[in-house]
């Protein structure tokens, strides 16, 4: 039940970046272009998904999820939305040709969180699989308790 109003909470806060945009994405002046629009790109990560396991309050913790243009056109990642403001997503917008690679960066800062902790970066490209959320966990244990 969580993980549908997860998916619902998300959805709704991608159409409200969508409305908004809050200023953080370019309108796409500058932005290198596919060369090859051809075919269909097709993005594949390693792993959608990474536990950082236990991990002490106030550390900023990171993961690089890593992902392949398994299509016949270039990937171009165009946004990469988290879930919450404590998350940071960085990625590059330069095309990614057939066959090769890229990566996601996620840095979580767990400053103020307790407990176990799931967080969702929502990656938006031109690919034919357009959306795909990426998910971190960590187990926030406060020195105060014995955990």
């Amino acid at each position: 039940m969580k993980l549908i109003i997860t998916y619902i909470l998300l959805i709704a806060g991608l159409g409200g970046l969508a409305v908004s945009s809050c200023g953080k994405t370019s309108s796409g002046a500058g932005r290198e272009n596919p060369v090859d629009t051809s075919g269909t790109a097709v993005i594949k990560f390693d792993t959608l998904d990474h536990n950082f396991g236990a991990v002490k309050p106030g550390e900023k913790i990171g993961c690089i999820f890593k992902f392949t243009n398994t299509g016949d056109a270039d990937l171009v990642v165009t946004a990469a939305s988290a879930s919450c403001g404590c998350t940071v997503p960085k990625f590059s917008k330069k095309p990614v040709a057939p066959g090769e690679g890229g990566t996601i960066e996620v840095i979580f800062d767990t400053s103020g969180r307790e407990g176990l902790q799931t967080k969702t970066v929502v990656v938006q490209s031109n690919a034919e699989n357009n959306l795909v959320i990426l998910r971190i966990m960590a187990d926030i244990i406060n020195r105060g308790t014995n955990k």
